[in-house]
């Protein structure tokens, strides 16, 4: 499927946490170790990162595989923020290779990414719709957009970041289920859901990151199944969804 990633911690430019690591995101365009479904990840990619004095992320999203993309590495030595998420897309066949469908979306503050598939995507959608906030990005056209849309009407009504991804994958397991690993972050803190695809968790002094596969040889360690992350400046949690 995709591969993904969300760092919190000391201030790393883009190419540190994305290109330089051995096994890095970059590497996992065409080479993932550990991806269950597809072999490559190449129908696009995209970053949203965090800058001072700037409450929205910065985003930037291309449809195209990322080590193709020499605005991008050109830049990526140059960005540094404490807090991102980055991921490349294995397009599900049926559903558009257009830019729009890259992660991570944005909405206000609000970064997100999804690892997997809805299993009956047509039957949620059908359900779930007038739930399911219409920010743009919650528009396009690819199941991801759902649970995005409905992990935004969670955080617009009050929900914690977490809380909101355990809605959107509450809900979609009542309408048909499927892989609803998804990753977020709001600038000051990064929350995960593992359902049905992994994710590892990488602790240092410096940062945290949470990510579909290790991407060096550091001291991972991978979270269980319906697991809800939270990491925080004061550190990370995790409980049962």
């Amino acid at each position: 499927m995709c591969r993904h990633l969300a760092r919190l911690g000391e201030p790393r430019t883009l190419q540190e946490v994305v290109d330089a690591p051995r096994y890095s995101l970059m590497t996992q365009s065409w080479s993932p170790r550990l991806q269950r479904h597809g072999t490559v990840n190449v129908d696009g990619f995209g970053a949203g990162w965090y800058v001072e004095g700037r409450d929205e992320p910065v985003r930037y999203r291309r449809n195209q595989p990322i080590w193709t993309d020499a605005s991008f590495a050109s830049l990526a030595p140059t960005i540094a923020s404490s807090c991102m998420v980055a991921a490349l897309r294995s397009a599900t066949p049926g559903f558009a290779h257009d830019e729009s469908s890259a992660a991570p979306f944005t909405h206000g503050r609000y970064l997100f990414s999804h690892n997997g598939r809805l299993e009956d995507y047509p039957t949620a959608r059908k359900a779930l719709w007038a739930e399911a906030s219409t920010t743009r990005d919650a528009l396009a056209a690819v199941d991801s957009a759902l649970l995005f849309g409905l992990a935004v009407a969670s955080w617009e009504s009050g929900a914690s970041l977490p809380d909101g991804l355990v809605a959107a994958a509450r809900a979609v397991l009542d309408h048909g289920g499927g892989r609803l690993t998804m990753l977020a972050a709001d600038g000051v803190s990064v929350a995960g859901v593992v359902v049905g695809e992994p994710m590892h968790l990488l602790e240092t002094d410096t940062g945290t990151v949470v990510a579909s596969e290790p991407h060096d040889d550091g001291p991972w360690r991978e979270l269980a199944d319906l697991t809800v992350v939270h990491v925080t400046a004061y550190g990370t949690t995790e409980t049962a969804l």
